[in-house]
């Protein structure tokens, strides 16, 4: 079921929100009332209202002719998938996750297996309105300072109310060639060649990721969009058969689009084996409408406010545990290099890859707050779980020897997780000098946290 506004109704919605920021005591912080995150750093207890979101998840309205949709910042991904995918259309770049936001994956990044042709999500973005920490709504589009700089700012510049973003027309199948590599650097090399040709041994290529399941054990996966084959025939990874098992099991594949887009989600990647959801018992056992990535995130906050797991290892005379969960960008001439120290020095395996080329902003130029070089293939590196490290685990040795490798390789780092950069090397790598000039525009009296607060002071 879709979340349909129209403008009189948003209008009304962005209405409650001055309300609620104007409720909010003058001095005391300012934050969204979510139910939901995809966020993995911890923040301080606040137990302060919130502003009112409410009224802002839905589909305002969609332009099928000049394929555009108007959309509410709080707005996720599967509820406006919901809308245009019935229509032939859907966003330039579908976030993996359902519950991944339009506002969200704008102002704290997102990407998928398009990426290496469409770049980021806030590069379909033509126009947006944010509500400033001035308490003021300002509509600013690709050039303009706030515009630019909102991309990696995680609401420390204001948040997104509407955004119009450009769909792109698809048919109704996707077909999968899943290519084995025994070498990382020939992975890096046919990743570089695809990005530049979009085809690969003669095919068109219209989705491009993979999966580093061993040393010596990598898979590309080729998505061609297609309305060839019997939507009879497809596979379905929504039930006991699980998607990330499938690369290694079967060259070709064919899903629906709609199954395409959700893959990753069913078992959030492959993270739900550590809530046991892909043992065959539990899983003809778990209900499929459980099988879902925020689910799964639900039960990981229950265990970081119980500590169940550390529990358990203590009296199975385990290591503490260190969590790594982290996103992290490489050119991909260094793909290879990140891939062996990461084998030796951490060892968390399977590591997703998500190719992507940022065209940059309408001028050409980097992105202020997130510098990927425009028109530079990089290869996301996505790793996700636990490592056991003993007492040090608190000061998340592994996370701060992740940075430091990332930052030495010239590499850019997601920060929706754990982050220990110092100040000074933080605002050298996020623009922070460039956000505290914008912040003293639009946040003259300071009522949001700076990135840095909340980034790495978890605030």
């Amino acid at each position: 079921m879709t979340r349909e506004r129209g403008w009189a109704q948003h209008a009304q919605a962005v209405d409650r929100l001055r309300t609620s920021y104007a409720a909010i005591p003058s001095g005391q912080p300012v934050r969204l009332a979510k139910r939901t995150s995809n966020l993995f750093r911890s923040r301080a207890a606040n137990q302060a209202p919130g502003l009112d979101v409410s009224g802002l998840d839905g589909v305002i309205t969609i332009d099928f002719e000049a394929r555009t949709a108007d959309v509410q910042g709080m707005c996720t991904y599967e509820h406006l998938v919901d809308a245009t995918l019935p229509h032939g259309l859907i966003p330039l770049v579908v976030p993996q996750l359902r519950t991944i936001t339009l506002g969200g994956a704008v102002t704290g990044l997102g990407i998928e297996s398009t990426s290496f042709r469409n770049g980021l999500p806030h590069e379909s973005v033509t126009e947006m309105d944010v509500f400033t920490g001035a308490g003021e709504v300002v509509t600013v589009g690709p050039g303009d300072a706030l515009f630019d700089a909102f991309v990696n700012s995680y609401g420390s510049l204001g948040y997104a109310t509407r955004l119009r973003i450009a769909l792109e027309a698809v048919p109704g199948l996707v077909a999968l060639r899943h290519v084995r590599f025994d070498d990382a650097g020939l992975l890096a090399k046919t990743v570089a060649e695809i990005c530049e040709t979009r085809e690969h041994d003669g095919q068109r290529v219209d989705g491009l990721d993979g999966v580093a399941f061993e040393p010596g054990e990598y898979y590309l996966t080729l998505a061609r969009w297609t309305e060839d084959g019997d939507p009879r025939g497809t596979s379905d990874y929504t039930g006991r058969q699980i998607y990330y098992r499938s690369l290694q099991e079967r060259e070709t594949d064919l899903l629906t689009m709609h199954d395409y887009l959700w893959r990753w989600d069913t078992d959030w990647f492959w993270c739900s084996r550590a809530m046991g959801a892909q043992h065959p018992v539990v899983r003809r056992l778990w209900p499929r409408r459980y099988r879902r990535s925020d689910v799964f995130h639900k039960l990981i906050a229950l265990n970081d406010r119980t500590g169940f797991i550390d529990r358990v290892d203590r009296l199975k005379g385990r290591p503490e545990r260190e969590r790594v969960v982290q996103d992290v960008e490489v050119h991909v001439e260094r793909l290879e290099e990140f891939l062996d120290w990461f084998d030796r020095e951490v060892g968390m395996r399977p590591v997703w890859l998500c190719p992507l080329v940022s065209p940059g902003t309408v001028s050409g130029a980097a992105w202020p707050s997130y510098p990927l070089r425009p028109r530079t293939t990089y290869v996301n590196i996505g790793f996700w779980g636990t490592v056991h490290v003993g007492p040090d685990a608190p000061q998340a040795p592994v996370n701060r020897a992740i940075e430091a490798k990332v930052h030495e390789l010239d590499g850019h780092k997601s920060l929706y997780s754990e982050a220990f950069y110092d100040r000074e090397t933080f605002d050298r790598l996020y623009g922070g000098a460039n956000l505290a000039a914008l912040k003293a525009t639009y946040d003259p009296d300071d009522r949001l946290l700076t990135l840095y607060d909340k980034a790495v002071r978890k605030r």
